[in-house]
């Protein structure tokens, strides 16, 4: 009789493990979603990075808290054998913990299962993703499949721009041959792809005066506001992947004074890194075009683009083939939301996002993730991690 070749990853085993630990991992993520974590609310934040330490240490984890001042701490967790063949044969599993949520939000959106769904604040974005992780990596513990070092990065203050944690997302990653990111799918795909972010402020002095009495001597902080929003937004060049839009804005007093005083906030997403330093620059050649009028314009680029590269496909190929030993077919997709993968990607460092769970309602009343893709997809994590 021919000899059976079993496969370099057991993907059908992985899949049985995945369907057998879903119970706890439905527990794991409720328990993560019940700690609230505004990024705003440093304790709170910290309440769950301490549950996840403790999963951590109890998979057997070597953790290490980044210890913060205004933001929650940053939780670094490493399994499996130190890498002897230095960044290649390490992963980084990357993740945050703060949410959008205030706490409080799980009064009017409690956790709870219904319609084949979890439901409630964060879990979507991304503790599912979190809890999926942990479950991957006990799952390859038990089946001796955990032979090269892994390092799962939880941030703090994703939700708000990564001010602390971003030196510490790239500091880790440079030590690492690929990331794989935690964030939840686009529709049922990865994300190969993510455009890069920008915000800036635009704050106008004018001069005020009586509407009637002494219009004439008055200069429009909002009629120059109006101006300003009409060249930026002329920027945009869709072709591109290039978008500029002034989300908020705000002048004025009564109806009856000439603005004395007007502001925009702008939100800027870049396809392309050579992008951003062009409209930086735009951004510093403003000028007023009424006299009298001031500007004051702060802001820049807060997160490169995370381009499809080389390395992104290869890894993305990779998944697809191993979906497919598990009976499903994974897409590619692009998307403008941004992540800390966005960061390592910059970097050159080989990145595949979306690896979390499939769901709806981020950042909105009603986030819920889709309980049936739980098991596939953590086995596929899985595979990935024991492939690499």
């Amino acid at each position: 009789m021919p000899t059976l070749i079993e496969p370099a990853v057991p993907m059908r085993a992985l899949l049985a493990g995945a369907r057998r630990s879903q119970p706890a991992l439905l527990e794991l993520i409720q328990k993560l979603v019940r700690a609230e974590s505004p990024s705003d609310d440093k304790a709170a934040v910290d309440a769950c990075v301490a549950l996840a330490a403790d999963q951590a240490k109890a998979l057997g984890g070597r953790v290490r808290l980044h210890r913060q001042r205004s933001f929650g701490n940053v939780l670094e967790a490493r399994f499996g054998p130190k890498s002897k063949t230095g960044a290649a044969g390490r992963t980084l599993l990357l993740g945050h913990l703060d949410t959008v949520w205030p706490l409080g939000t799980l009064k009017s959106m409690p956790c709870r299962v219904a319609g084949g769904r979890l439901w409630g604040p964060g879990t979507l974005d991304m503790k599912a993703g979190v809890a999926m992780a942990f479950s991957a990596l006990e799952m390859l513990a038990e089946a001796s499949l955990l032979k090269s070092e892994i390092v799962l990065l939880l941030n703090s203050d994703e939700e708000v721009g990564s001010p602390v944690s971003r030196p510490i997302t790239e500091a880790i990653a440079k030590e690492c041959g690929a990331v794989f990111v935690l964030e939840p799918a686009q529709g049922l795909a990865y994300k190969t792809a993510r455009k890069g972010t920008g915000n800036w402020r635009i704050d106008v002095a004018g001069v005020a005066a009586h509407a009637g009495v002494d219009f004439g001597k008055g200069v429009s902080a909002l009629r120059e506001l109006a101006r300003q929003i009409e060249i930026i937004s002329g920027w945009t060049d869709l072709g591109r992947g290039l978008t500029v839009s002034v989300g908020v804005a705000g002048a004025g007093s009564k109806s009856n004074v000439i603005p004395a005083e007007a502001w925009a906030e702008v939100d800027v997403r870049i396809a392309r890194k050579g992008d951003g330093a062009r409209i930086e620059r735009k951004f510093a050649r403003l000028k007023p075009r009424l006299k009298g009028a001031s500007l004051t314009v702060t802001g820049g680029i807060n997160r490169p683009p995370m381009e499809r590269t080389r390395g992104t496909v290869k890894l993305y190929r990779q998944a697809r083939a191993l979906a497919g030993e598990l009976g499903f077919q994974l897409d590619e997709a692009a998307t403008g939301g941004a992540s800390d993968g966005n960061f390592t990607s910059a970097l050159g460092i080989a990145t595949l996002d979306g690896m979390g769970a499939v769901g709806e309602g981020a950042h909105a009343a009603h986030e819920s993730i889709v309980i049936e893709h739980l098991a596939p997809r953590t086995a596929l994590l899985a595979g990935l991690l024991a492939a690499r």
